[in-house]
């Protein structure tokens, strides 16, 4: 993060803003300092061209649905030589009969107001929790013509971040990804493979504090990214005039047209994230071009050895600006350029920007909206991420292939999810601890990239990228963030141990935690769950009537259960299975 040193005139805060809702004129800029336009007053609703869409991520759709809301969103830079803007907005309402000051043109029965902070760094939970308290004391002098308290924030977060830093637990304030995995479970990886391949993902729920949480967190997971990775991330041109553009009221038009129900059609979507049993041997054989023999002797390892993954050390990590990439890089070259060259990333979405998902001149983005119209366009989208649901919902058969978790992914995944569930009731529940906290999380994903980047810069690599996914390995070194990585040296990488982290011979422990994934989370498997349980419930009953002890019958289900579980892990031909075993990193 660069530095804002005492000999910075500016500061990292560039603008303290109030958006409020008009009855007649909507959501438009009532007070802004220093003002938005330098010939301008304080209270002048004129924008900046650039920003015409600031009133509609501040203040954002169905906010009058919540007391309080806050948002995070990017805006372009209003020059060659500046960055993305940061901004975070924090969205109350308030009874007009509360009020001890109302002005004529409060004519509604609530008040909805938001104020923002529009930064040159991305500190999101850091600027919201100052922005919270301010908010709600801007609230409790039912004024909204008192406007020095505004003035007295820009000067404090001015004085309070200049010269700072800028890293560590400042950036990731607010952000858990012990909270992502405890919801997402594997799918996060999933979400951190199909990133990485510059694809186009819609994250969607309601209300946006949630979105933007999700969102950010998961970028979180990517080194540096967060720090350094969206400077160029909100490049785009705004259109002219949204009421010039009839294009989006008949795609206004087209959503409305199209069922609610339609959405949640998507049984044939959540089975790519599972491999059938049955046919996992044979995944397993093409994935490399070696035979279980060999990759016995490569991936050696001993029964009952944990599988432990331990993060590369920080020490001495320094950033300087990329050669191709243009941002700040450490010595492995990290971040990855992925929000550059039209990727947006856009943590919030107003209706007015949908123009953006297909403008030709933005190649993908990660992007998040509350409004349903957004999502019912799926064709616009290469993913969309119900957070409600914890989802992933891709239409392309192509892709979910590519995505397709390998066995090594998969303890990966298991490995996290395990950590994280066993320690949710102790001290690690807050985060700060280490082993299954948001650090260590951050950590082995840090490794996960790590290891991928040196297994693709080996030569005869297949073998060792077969772990990670042949497709989609062939699919990501063809993507912006790799060819631009890899054309630029990076010593550091030599320290590396190439090979995936998980890597290992495959066992009958890989079979059940498979078809665990496999009942878990596709919609066959949850059918046959729901199955399994109700004939638990009949043998409970049946028991009841002839006699038998509930006890005894449940032990008679679970042995039923057990038997099938047990038969359908069989592999379908081969040789007999080794003992479960586990690998070394």
């Amino acid at each position: 993060m660069e530095p804002h040193g005492r000999d910075d005139p500016k500061g990292p805060v560039l603008h303290i803003v109030v958006v409020g809702f008009h009855h007649k004129k909507g959501c438009q800029v009532e007070f802004s300092y220093p003002p938005l336009l330098p010939d301008e007053g304080h209270d002048s609703n004129l924008l900046p061209e650039e920003w015409r869409y600031l009133p509609f991520l501040a203040l954002p759709d169905g906010a009058h649905n919540y007391q309080e809301d806050t948002v995070y969103f990017h805006l372009p830079p209003l020059s060659g030589d500046m960055k993305c803007v940061y901004g975070v907005s924090c969205y109350r309402q308030i009874e007009a009969k509360a009020l001890k000051v109302r002005q004529a043109d409060v004519t509604r029965e609530t008040v909805q107001k938001s104020v923002c902070v529009l930064s040159r760094v991305p500190l999101y939970g850091l600027l919201q929790a100052k922005l919270q308290l301010i908010t709600h004391a801007y609230f409790e002098e039912k004024d909204f013509s008192q406007i020095s308290i505004l003035k007295e924030l820009y000067d404090h977060m001015n004085g309070s971040l200049r010269g700072s830093a800028l890293e560590g637990s400042q950036v990731y304030l607010g952000l858990s990804p012990r909270d992502l995995i405890l919801h997402f479970r594997h799918k996060v990886l999933i979400l951190f493979k199909l990133i990485l391949l510059e694809k186009k993902v819609l994250f969607y729920v309601s209300p946006v504090n949630r979105l933007v949480g999700a969102l950010m967190t998961v970028l979180s997971l990517f080194p540096g990214m967060i720090e350094h990775g969206l400077v160029d991330s909100s490049h785009y041109r705004p259109k002219s005039s949204v009421s010039e553009d009839p294009s989006l009221a008949e795609s206004a038009e087209e959503f409305v047209s199209v069922s609610v129900t339609d959405i949640g059609d998507t049984s044939s979507e959540s089975d790519w994230e599972t491999l059938d049993p049955s046919v996992l041997e044979e995944k397993e054989a093409t994935e490399g071009k070696d035979t279980a023999a060999d990759l016995t002797d490569a991936f050696e390892s001993k029964p009952g050895t944990p599988i432990t993954v331990q993060p590369q050390s920080g020490s001495g990590q320094g950033v300087v600006p990329g050669l191709v990439s243009g941002l700040e890089e450490d010595q492995y070259g990290l971040p990855l350029p992925l929000f550059t060259k039209g990727y947006l990333c856009l943590p919030y979405m107003a209706l007015q920007q949908h123009h953006l998902l297909s403008d030709v001149t933005v190649r993908g983005f990660v992007a998040g909206a509350t409004n349903i119209l957004f999502r019912q366009q799926r064709h616009l989208s290469d993913a969309i991420v119900d957070v409600e649901e914890a989802a992933v919902h891709i239409q392309d058969p192509e892709l979910r292939k590519i995505l397709s978790l390998t066995t090594a992914d998969l303890r990966f995944a298991d490995y996290l999810v395990k950590h994280v569930t066993e320690n949710r009731d102790d001290v690690f529940l807050d985060g700060t601890g280490w082993e299954g906290g948001d650090e260590w999380i951050r950590a082995q994903f840090t490794l996960y990239l790590h290891s991928l980047l040196s297994s693709a810069l080996q030569e005869d690599n297949e073998r060792l990228l077969a772990d990670y996914g042949a497709p989609f390995v062939t699919a990501w070194k063809i993507s912006h963030n790799y060819r631009v990585w890899y054309n630029n040296k990076h010593p550091a990488m030599a320290a590396i141990t190439p090979g995936h982290p998980f890597q290992g011979q495959y066992s009958v422990a890989d079979v059940k935690l498979r078809l665990s994934h496999s009942v878990q989370n596709s919609e066959r498997g949850k059918k046959i769950g729901n199955a399994m349980m109700t004939t638990s419930r009949s043998v409970v009953q049946t028991g009841k009537v002839v006699g038998q002890s509930v006890g005894g019958a449940l032990t008679s289900a679970k042995s039923a259960m057990s038997s099938w579980f047990s038969t359908l892990a069989q592999p379908a031909a081969g040789p007999p299975t080794e003992p479960a075993t586990e690998a070394k990193p």
